[in-house]
């Protein structure tokens, strides 16, 4: 039976879910407990919201609502809420099985994800899910059921033409190949849609650097305009709602540390089911210091995508290769888009290990496409980038989403505060600490400052004599710059042997 309220507005923030709060005794009468799910509607609104119980905060008769409940939506003093108790839903006994160690059904994880995207679960019950998965890891079939409920619950592409994809599992500083690879791939014509995401723990995400260049976020209906006007597009992945399950997911099991790998996964394939992909090549570097850290962990990781790939019907080739160092000279958003610009405008300063790993993984896509015969895609990619058609084509892309398509590599990293840092003896450059590099930077003010990061003079291996540059790091103030120089004191980004 609905309960019938006046609605007072508190002024206080949940951060995320809905809250609504009920006297003691009204909600007692009810058998309304706290934690419980109402659905509130009045004047046409409608809302799903958990409850709290108080004994003062409220009156008999009125029911509170938090900012997250009323922000947005017309609320009159005069206005009467209708608060119906939910009961619980299918979902909440689908993870009770999970976490008994039960294996779930489509239907069942269906279930779970629906009521994620749509809010009908709390974050406490998403946690729940998450966790039931370090009870008994999730099979290959549930994986399957999730990349495809995790699509199916988010807005989807459906391009009428084929799509091709690459995409990195990152881990490794700068490796900014896929703002290389798409106009490679897209200067042959063929259609390469790329959402992209921003950096969380590094110092640049794909959509960072390129929003150096232009503008990367827009609705799904003007990336399709963009898409079929150039073949390509790179832009942020998290504007959209391809898959609002998997981003409620990662914010929570984030903190948990739980099955990092096999959420990685379905995130992956989940959004490129629902950019209609049928063509991936995943980079994978593999190192001490990087996301994926031994061979047999990327063996596994590698079994596992392409099993998805056959069960998604989307053919998938892993590409492992070895995270010694970053790729590329330039670590920070506006440093990295200078190395693909360098690369593009085929420059003498152009980062060499860039170049080549673009061409090699654009070639393998092209392969798998068959597009062209074995052996032969490389050497497609790379007289893409050496005849101008790949920088053509990028500068048709920045064109089309906002930004300024006649801009130089040299004009991009400009206007910053620098320090050089110098060899302190001779020898050999030994470990570059990927990580270490992701903390000088984020400590510089990347990915937030663009101007922000680091550039490499020196690699791996590299024979240098006392006073050499190692590397120059890079700060939009002199405050930000002495942080930077704290942070690599006292974890340093290369060790000399």
């Amino acid at each position: 039976m609905p309960l019938y309220l006046k609605p007072r507005k508190l002024d206080f923030s949940s951060g995320s879910e809905p809250l609504a709060v009920l006297n003691q005794h009204e909600a007692e009468a009810y058998g309304i407990q706290a934690g419980d799910r109402v659905e509130l509607s009045w004047d046409h609104e409608k809302v799903i919201a958990a409850v709290e119980i108080s004994s003062s905060r409220v009156n008999s008769g009125e029911i509170g609502l938090w900012r997250e409940v009323w922000r947005g939506r017309r609320l009159r003093r005069q206005s009467v809420v209708e608060a119906e108790l939910l009961s619980r839903p299918p979902s909440i006994e689908a993870i009770k099985k999970k976490l008994l160690g039960q294996e779930l059904g489509y239907d069942e994880v269906y279930a779970i994800i629906a009521d994620i995207a749509s809010g009908r679960l709390s974050p406490v019950e998403i946690t729940y899910y998450v966790a039931s998965g370090f009870v008994k890891p999730n099979t290959d079939n549930e994986l399957y059921y999730l990349s495809r409920a995790i699509a199916a619950t988010g807005e989807q592409m459906n391009l009428p033409m084929q799509v091709v994809d690459k995409h990195s599992v990152g881990g490794l500083p700068g490796n900014r190949t896929t703002m290389l690879v798409t106009p490679i791939i897209a200067s042959l014509g063929l259609y390469i849609p790329k959402t992209s995401s921003r950096a969380i723990t590094s110092p640049a995400g794909t959509a960072d650097t390129m929003e150096v260049l232009a503008p990367v976020t827009f609705p799904l209906s003007r990336i399709r305009e963009i898409v079929k006007r150039t073949h390509a597009c790179l832009v942020w992945g998290g504007g959209l709602n391809l898959a609002p399950a998997d981003d409620r997911i990662i914010k929570l099991s984030r903190p948990l540390g739980l099955e990092p790998y096999d959420k990685m996964i379905v995130s992956i394939m989940a959004k490129k089911v629902a950019m209609g992909v049928d063509y991936l090549v995943i980079d994978m570097p593999v190192g001490d210091t990087a996301k994926i850290t031994t061979r047999k962990l990327a063996r596994q990781l590698e079994d596992k995508f392409i099993y998805l790939g056959r069960r998604l019907n989307m053919k998938v080739k892993v590409i492992k290769t070895l995270a010694k160092e970053p790729v590329g000279r330039g670590i920070g958003p506006a440093l990295e888009a200078r190395d693909v610009l360098r690369v593009l405008q085929q420059k003498p300063l152009k980062p060499q290990d860039l170049e080549d790993k673009a061409v090699y993984l654009a070639g393998e896509l092209l392969e798998l496409k068959k597009f062209c015969r074995p052996g032969e895609g490389e050497r497609l990619a790379r007289k893409q980038l050496q005849s101008g058609a790949a920088w053509r084509k990028m500068q048709e892309i920045i064109e089309v989403q906002g930004g300024q398509p006649n801009i130089n590599a040299d004009a991009v990293a400009v206007g910053a505060y620098r320090y050089e840092i110098h060899a302190p003896r001779d020898g050999r450059v030994g470990l570059i600490d990927n990580r270490a590099i992701n903390g000088v930077c984020m400590n510089l003010g990347a990915p937030h400052e663009k101007i922000a990061g680091l550039h490499l003079h020196a690699r791996w291996n590299q024979k240098v004599s006392r006073g050499d540059k190692l590397l120059t790091l890079y700060a939009p103030s002199k405050e930000r710059l002495e942080l930077g120089l704290k942070a690599q004191e006292r974890t340093p980004v290369m060790t000399i042997s």
